[in-house]
């Protein structure tokens, strides 16, 4: 009777360990994999009416005069072409150059070393920390919007400017 308890012990403690240490958060999902910092960019999905578009690492970053620059790229991934109309924040709109057609699989980056594209808000007043609603207007996907941070102006974003040096072969000089 006594080896039986032990055995039956022995099983519940193992079935228990198992079945509470599970792998549910293995994979894509797992929830160390989902973690992002406050820092981070935030990403949105447009998939409407043949429209499949993502936006990627989205935030602002605040400059010495009170501007804020876009920071992210948004690639479409889907067979039709798609143009950026507008970006704004809170009813005010951005100040757009570059590329804002949408081609499949061709990013538009705002901002870093392979940048086609800029988005400014000129002297708005943006307060490092703070978060704000992005809407991008497009074309066929109609509008998304994303809940963005603003960033200072430090670390990767150091370099961000409100000026326009982008890397399109119309911004280059021979």
């Amino acid at each position: 009777m006594r080896q039986m308890k032990k055995v039956a012990i022995t099983s519940i403690s193992i079935a228990l360990a198992l079945s509470l240490t599970s792998c549910y958060g293995a994979g894509p999902n797992a929830a160390t994999r989902m973690i992002n910092r406050v820092t981070d960019g935030n990403e949105g999905d447009v998939n409407t009416d043949g429209s499949n578009l993502r936006v990627d690492n989205l935030l602002l970053v605040a400059t010495e005069d009170g501007s804020a620059v876009v920071v992210g790229q948004i690639v479409n991934r889907a067979e039709a072409t798609d143009q950026i109309l507008g970006i704004s924040v809170d009813g005010i709109q951005a100040v757009l150059s570059g590329e804002t057609k949408l081609y499949t699989n061709k990013p538009i980056r705002f901002e870093g070393e392979s940048a086609n594209a800029k988005a400014v808000f000129p002297s708005v007043g943006a307060v490092a920390g703070t978060n704000v609603k992005v809407t991008i207007g497009f074309a066929r996907a109609g509008m998304v919007t994303v809940q963005a941070i603003i960033r200072d102006k430090r670390d990767v974003y150091a370099d961000v400017t409100t000026g326009a040096a982008l890397a399109t072969p119309a911004a280059t000089t021979k």
